[in-house]
Formats: C-alpha cells, structure tokens, sequence
C-alpha cells in the first residue's frame, strides 16, 4: 500500500454529502485496500458549520468557506455535491483552475455548462467524473463511455426520475389523482415541495442530455430537446390505456433518425407487457440500443442517498487512481473540443410516432365521421377507436389510437377537430411509444 494518501474536499453535507461520508467511513479499510492507499478527508464545507449532523465528523473538518477549500494545495480532488448550479459552477470551476479534480452530482451543472467545465478540465490537465449525475446508482455513465465503446448507440430510452415514476405508479395501481399522488410523494420524500424541475420533466431532460451527449458524440443542449411533463396526466386516460393494453410512464428518448437525432422527454403509452411498464415506484431504468450489442437494460435506484452517494464514491476511486498513477485525465469525446463532432438535432414536429386521442364530442350520428375525414386528410389512420357511455346527456367520450404519423399532421389535425362545433373540450394527445 502507498505510504500517501488521497487528499479530498467535499462541498456539501446534505442528503448525498452525508452517504458519501458514511461510506467512506465505513468503507475505509476496504477502500484502502481496493485503491492501494487510503482516502483522506481534508475538509468539508457546509452553510452552518455549528449545526447539528447526521453523522460524527473530525473535530475541525467543517468549514463555511467553500472557495478556501477548493484553493488548499494539500486538496487533490473535489466533490460538489451542494446542488444548485450557478455556485456549484463558480466553485467547480476553481477547483479546476487549481488543477483538482473534480467529482459532481450536478446533472444541471452538466447539463447547462457541461462544455465550460470540461474546458477548464482539459486546459489544467485535470478531470471531471459525473457517473451520479444520471441514474444515482445505476452505472449507466460507466457502460455508455466503457462496457459500450465498441458499439455505435442507435438508441436511448428510459425513466429517469423516480418522482415521476412514483406518482405514475400510484395513480396506476391506488387509484389516486394526480394531485393526491403528488402530495404523497412529497410527505416520503420523494418529491420537493416546489416539484417543478421534476413533473415538468426538467430534470428528465438535463438527464438524457447528458446521456446523448455521451452516447453520440456531439454535445446536446437542453433548447434543443422537447420537453412536456405529467401535470396534465388524468386519471381517466390511465385507466382508458390499461383496458387497451398500455401503461403510461414519463420517458425520455433519443435515438437516431439518419444523419440526426431525435431527442425528447414526454408521457407516453408503452405495452404493459414490456420490461419497462414494470418499473414501479421511484426506480429508474434506461435501455440503451447498440448495433453490435442489440438491446440492453440497466435498472436500479436513480435517487436517494445512499445509491447516489455509491456512484459518487466510485467515482471518487476513479479519480483517485489517476491522481496515484500521475496519468492524464481523460475528456469525454463530446466536450473535447478536438474530437466532438455536429449532430443536429430534429424538431418535434419531423417526429413519427403513435397517439393516444380522447375527445368529448356530441352524442349524435355523424361526427366520428367529421373526425375521421380530418384525420384522413392528414394521412393519421387509425388503429382503434372505442366509443364509452356518455358522461353527460350531451356529449360522449371517444378514445383513439392512430397508427404511426407525423407530430407536425397531428397536431394540425387536432387543431381543426378541436375547433369542430361537435367537440365539446380540447383533445387529450398521449404519444404511444410501441418498440419499447
């Protein structure tokens, strides 16, 4: 074993902060091992050092002075994970600029100034390791840069926040509105009390951002992704989906179409029989498509403290041992600006795919006829159309589902039924995503 050690700064105590130090305390002895030399903790920065903890920390240790932490020269790797992005940034980007390492959760830090990052990582002969930025614990980072190196990634898709998912599940298997599901998540922890970044899919997007970047080459940026989340998901069409055969999840895709990409984040229809429909909970899941390999799965715990704080610390080990060998850290090909190449990325509107419609339409014979002359027009056949009771003495609901058809007919097309004297309220459009 090497008669040093590994000097580390963590900027953070919080939910992950707190795991990334229990496991190395009590992990030490086998992380020693492991790396051939111990890790030591030079200093740990949080807002209140007086205020009580979740865990012992050396007398000493806390500081309230992130920017002195990441500047003492003893100080060879630096851990961000405090969140927020714009002081997350001011500090990782110091800590490069003094030749750290860097090791981050921040999937919006990433996501949002991924190339300003990496820039400094490079002109300073450092790296940055963000395996917990995607997934928490599931090594999906790892498998795309490594275990998938020799294929080239056809497709991306996955859950990729456990909020979401949660609030899905409960809806789907309790019953519960959307409203109810959401407070739910909220009073387990799963859900902030502002859900914003997570049921309106942010969160989803900066995450397959990162994966896209990663898998293709070519850096993607958030504006380039559609994004819509599940605030408007009603119980009614979940259950109309089961009786049809589908589940409804938030997924994110990207994937090739040609020489471009086509990258997005919506609710979608999938078959209840595929392996993602049953992802319950606050699981995630991505599957990832190579052309040598064929499909692949990766499923595990993306959030919480302790899966989070696993990838954070293997992450750590990585770091550690280029620090130990004096080799160079190496760019992702996507942010080196030597190798990454331009991808563009396809508007939503040249996407194809299936739909799920359920109108509110007159009780009267003729108007399936209207609907279906305007559907015609923009070449959206369909596969299904099942006529419920009436809801009320006036008006009747009518499901559908089209076969494949472009976003951009569509859309066009529910314009001019929506405004039809027939219809009674906007129609409800749920992509249904069938090769999943």
């Amino acid at each position: 074993m090497s008669s040093r050690s590994v000097q580390v700064g963590i900027i953070g105590l919080g939910t992950v902060g707190t795991g990334v130090v229990k496991i190395l305390q009590s992990r030490a002895k086998g992380i020693a091992h492991q790396l051939g030399a111990p890790i030591q903790i030079a200093g740990i920065a949080v807002r209140d050092p007086k205020k009580a903890r979740a865990i012992e920390v050396p007398a000493g240790i806390l500081t309230d002075d992130p920017m002195e932490l990441v500047r003492r020269p003893e100080v060879e790797i630096v851990l961000e994970v405090m969140g927020g992005t714009e002081q997350a940034r001011q500090y990782v980007l110091e800590a490069l600029r003094h030749k750290k390492h860097v090791v981050t959760a921040n999937k919006a830090l990433i996501a949002l100034h991924g190339q300003e990052v990496f820039d400094a990582a490079a002109a300073n002969g450092v790296g940055v390791y963000l395996e917990a930025s995607v997934a928490g614990g599931i090594p999906i980072i790892k498998a795309l840069h490594e275990g998938l190196a020799a294929n080239r990634i056809e497709r991306i898709y996955g859950i990729l926040n456990g909020t979401c998912n949660y609030i899905l599940t409960q809806m789907s298997q309790q019953g519960a509105s959307y409203q109810e599901a959401l407070a739910e998540a909220q009073r387990l922890g799963y859900a902030e009390a502002d859900p914003t970044f997570d049921v309106d899919g942010l969160d989803t997007a900066h995450k397959i951002a990162i994966l896209s970047s990663l898998a293709y080459g070519a850096p993607i940026s958030i504006d380039q992704i559609y994004v819509e989340g599940i605030r408007r998901i009603q119980l009614e069409d979940i259950r109309y989906a089961e009786t049809l055969g589908y589940t409804l999840k938030l997924l994110a895709i990207s994937e090739l179409r040609g020489s471009a990409l086509s990258v997005r984040v919506h609710p979608a229809l999938i078959p209840s029989t595929s392996v993602l429909a049953n992802v319950q909970g606050a699981f995630n899941a991505v599957a990832v498509v190579g052309d040598a390999v064929g499909p692949t799965l990766f499923y595990g715990q993306g959030a919480g403290q302790m899966p989070t704080a696993s990838a954070v610390v293997a992450d750590l080990l990585e770091a550690a041992r280029t620090v130990l060998s004096g080799r160079p850290a190496e760019i992702p090909l996507c942010w080196d600006r030597r190798k990454a190449v331009a991808m563009p990325v396809l508007p939503m509107e040249e996407t194809e795919t299936r739909y799920y419609l359920r109108m509110q339409v007159e009780d009267r014979p003729g108007v399936l006829a209207e609907v279906a002359t305007i559907l015609g027009r923009y070449r959206i056949s369909l596969a299904a159309v099942i006529q419920k009771e009436p809801t009320c003495a006036e008006s009747v609901p009518v499901v559908m589902l089209t076969h494949r058809a472009q976003e951009r007919n569509l859309q066009a097309a529910l314009r001019e039924i929506d405004a039809l004297e027939c219809t009674r309220q906007p129609t409800v459009c749920i992509r249904l995503e069938a090769d999943v």
